[in-house]
């Protein structure tokens, strides 16, 4: 927070903890986040509740300084198959965690990628761009390098990339253009962020996605990154 300056609680909460404003939420309703402000004893905080840099909080009785600057960090992470973009490991699956070191950790990812697709992740601390990123309304065109398990027939291109396959969701309209002769490989764009939705958009057809690898998210691309490699990126 800059001075004079005020902003939720939950915001604050989520970036200084490393955790999501429903979670900062919850610890506020259950009574783990304490404030005092300067006209004021100490108290339990309550939701919706706004606080600037005059103001002390305590999480678990343990003080977190509200003065205190926050660097936003923004990071791309090459991700490669077989980990997941989850803080807890799935059974004996790794997460993406497991490749960061520790002053990382506290990052969120910025959307997901499934255990079996690999390529460009961003992670941050800075919740408003990652809504920005996000949400439908702001746009972020994303790219993917996709291989299918047959050659995708013309008839299947045309309704993918023209009208759109019906899925339980909505409908889902993906552009398509080849990267070979084999009509095997395509380059995927789309703007949306449902779950698996290339992968249930050609299933819907009937093909099976065999690799799925994103180059670009909105303005950010892998730009020649290692898989397993990360680097930290200006905002952009």
């Amino acid at each position: 927070m800059q001075p004079g300056q005020a902003t939720r609680l939950n915001k604050f909460l989520a970036e200084h903890l490393g955790i999501s404003r429903r979670a900062a939420d919850n610890l506020i309703e259950n009574g783990k986040i304490l404030i005092k402000k300067p006209d004021e004893n100490k108290r339990p905080a309550v939701l919706g509740e706004h606080i600037d840099n005059n103001t002390k909080i305590w999480c678990n009785n343990k003080i977190i300084a509200a003065s205190e600057p926050l660097k936003y960090i923004y990071l791309a992470l090459n991700k490669p198959v077989n980990y997941i973009c989850s803080k807890k490991r799935q059974g004996d699956t790794p997460t993406i965690y497991e490749i960061l070191p520790e002053k990382y950790q506290r990052l969120k990812t910025v959307g997901r990628l499934d255990k079996n697709s690999s390529g460009l992740i961003i992670l941050t601390n800075d919740g408003d761009f990652a809504f920005q990123m996000t949400h439908p309304k702001f746009y972020k065109e994303k790219q993917y390098e996709v291989e299918l398990d047959r050659s995708l027939e013309p008839l299947h291109q045309q309704m993918i990339a023209d009208f759109g396959v019906n899925l339980p969701d909505g409908r889902s309209k993906l552009g398509l253009s080849r990267t070979d002769t084999t009509r095997k490989n395509w380059l995927v764009t789309m703007s949306e962020g449902r779950n698996r939705q290339i992968r249930r958009t050609f299933a819907a057809v009937g093909y099976e996605v065999v690799k799925l690898h994103r180059i670009q998210f909105g303005k950010y691309r892998l730009d020649g990154l290692p898989v397993g490699e990360f680097t930290e990126v200006e905002k952009k």
